[in-house]
């Protein structure tokens, strides 16, 4: 008698300031096991195997994963990855590089260690690899990435006061699959990653040459309770009537949507809502977003097709009909019945228009390719 033989996977890790979601993928893309951790730093976790640590949750994690799956490899989602520009097998030297970037992403990357380091014990058999949410970007041009401070002060810092982006992986699957949908190659590409946290990318080539989140991921479009765009003199200002403790507060966590309206980060309830501060939240978020689509298109030298993703993104037909109608002298027509759609794959332009797209977001099958890529596996 043969025992049954187990399915090859991947084990997608995202350690995130309070949680950990995670998920594992045979080799045909199946998700085999998933979940999510909640309030972890609180010492009050719930969901799936809570705990009140990383390494106790990975712990419950790593214990209940499916017998008839083998992991072969383990992915870790990083936010910040400085200046390397594709995923890392992680190595002594890359996880010292993710420690020394914690002072760019305090919320993210040390959680991120520590379930590194904890799957790292539980697993030391197979690769682990660490895929960056700044890699995709980092092929930016330095017109792009540069701010307009003097080179001094630029050099002093080790060249890190520059932008970096983030969403990486979710702009970089849009880029692939958008060209594995559409029956013709397409050279320009701007994506569109919206939902609580929003931004936008210019692709050239399969290349990002431009994005809209900058040195953190406040800089760029309206996004659920973040600014986006602001005059560093308004910082300034703010800074010195509110004090400089509670800019981070105001900007990230006051703003936005959720600011604006005085209601909600949701858009579902803006647009029930009715009022006027929720219409005009509404009217900002579009507008930086038609701006942006229409800077891009200029930086790229036209435009072959346009992309929505994230959770407003693929959800909110409204949202993308009126970014469309805004760039109608692009040659965008909106197909009204296939833009009638919530979280579905599929093309929302007539067949004579520029393409525009819905792509579901996939960041852990993403991941989980890199990994494979990486790891030789």
């Amino acid at each position: 008698m043969t025992s049954n033989p187990t399915a090859q996977g991947i084990l997608v890790l995202n350690s995130g300031s309070s949680s950990l979601k995670y998920q594992l993928l045979d080799f045909t893309g199946q998700v085999r096991a998933h979940g999510l951790i909640e309030r972890i730093e609180a010492g009050s976790a719930v969901g799936d195997h809570a705990s009140s640590d990383y390494a106790s949750a990975i712990d419950g994690v790593l214990d209940s994963l499916p017998a008839d799956v083998t992991v072969v490899g383990v992915g870790h989602r990083v936010v910040h990855g400085g200046f390397y520009k594709e995923a890392k097998l992680l190595t002594p030297e890359v996880i010292g590089e993710i420690e020394r970037l914690c002072a760019l992403a305090p919320l993210h990357n040390p959680p991120a260690l520590e379930g590194i380091r904890a799957s790292m014990r539980r697993r030391p058999g197979v690769p682990h690899v660490a895929v960056f949410d700044t890699a995709f970007h980092a092929t930016m041009p330095p017109r792009a990435y540069r701010y307009a401070i003097s080179e001094a002060l630029y050099q002093e810092n080790n060249g890190e006061l520059r932008r970096y982006g983030a969403h990486g992986t979710s702009h970089a699957y849009m880029a692939r699959r958008v060209q594995e949908l559409h029956a013709h190659p397409l050279k320009r590409i701007i994506t569109l990653h919206l939902g609580n946290g929003a931004s936008a990318a210019a692709i050239l080539d399969g290349v990002s040459v431009d994005t809209s989140m900058g040195f953190t991921p406040l800089e760029g479009l309206v996004m659920g309770t973040r600014s986006g765009d602001i005059d560093a003199g308004l910082v300034m200002w703010l800074s010195q009537k509110y004090g400089p403790d509670n800019i981070n507060a105001i900007l990230n966590k006051q703003s936005g949507l959720k600011g604006m309206s005085g209601l909600s980060n949701d858009l579902r309830d803006l647009h029930a809502a009715g009022t006027p501060e929720a219409q005009l939240a509404l009217d900002v978020m579009v507008y930086r977003l038609i701006k942006y689509v229409g800077a891009y298109t200029a930086a790229l030298g036209g435009l072959d097709a346009l992309v929505f993703t994230g959770g407003i993104g693929e959800n909110d037909a409204v949202v993308r009909a009126q970014v469309i109608a805004g760039l109608h002298f692009f040659g965008l027509v909106l197909d009204e019945e296939a833009n009638n759609v919530r979280g579905q794959e599929r093309r929302i332009t007539t067949a004579n228009s520029l393409p525009a797209y819905v792509i579901p977001a996939n960041e852990e099958g993403e991941i989980a390719r890199q990994v494979r890529e990486v790891a030789g596996i």
